[in-house]
């Protein structure tokens, strides 16, 4: 597998999911000031010319989402996702997109001061925490003491926050990205 990375980018997250699933796998750089990433190359992998891009064998993959998906099926001994099958399924898939069409735009208009009018297709990040603290329940997870790539995918975009100077308004958020944080593998800020 090679995974096409720059450390300023969202492939840190696919990363991330790598690293948890116990994955071999080379990095290839994308350098963005050379334009790499829109070189015909790397946009036969990525039509976007974004990051993150993976490719396993004939298998090309875009979109952060897409990407742990893809790795915690394919590495189901890593148990990062409910098999297919099991009733906890629905919610995973759920919380999975969720981080990408709730979650991302909601806390980019809150970091921006940008209203978000119910025309938009997504929520305020105020209804979006709330959420997000209800899925956590009492358990230190989404799914309890189950990490999952939910966890890796939702818990990205609270850490993000805090990276790009989000100020601590819930306790029990914070001290989820902490745990995260604190995970071996766990998503690497500088």
């Amino acid at each position: 597998m090679k995974l096409y990375f720059n450390p300023r980018s969202r492939a840190t997250i696919a990363k991330w999911m790598l690293d948890e699933c116990g994955a071999k796998y080379e990095i290839v750089p994308i350098d963005f000031e050379k334009k790499e990433n829109k070189s015909p190359e790397f946009l036969k992998i990525n039509p976007a010319g974004k990051l993150p891009a993976l490719v396993d064998g004939d298998a090309r993959l875009f979109e952060s989402a897409a990407i742990c998906l893809y790795l915690a099926d394919k590495f189901p001994e890593a148990r990062l996702a409910p098999k297919i099958g099991d009733p906890q399924r629905g919610r995973y898939l759920s919380l999975m997109v969720y981080s990408t069409s709730q979650l991302e735009p909601a806390m980019g208009d809150s970091m921006f001061k940008v209203e978000t009018p119910p025309a938009r297709g997504w929520t305020s990040f105020e209804t979006v925490q709330d959420v997000i603290e209800g899925e956590l329940g009492q358990g230190p997870y989404l799914f309890g003491d189950w990490f999952t790539a939910a966890d890796v995918m939702i818990g990205s975009m609270f850490i993000w926050r805090r990276m790009f100077g989000g100020k601590p308004e819930r306790p029990k958020l914070e001290a989820y990205v902490d745990r995260l944080l604190a995970r071996p593998h766990g998503l690497k800020v500088g």
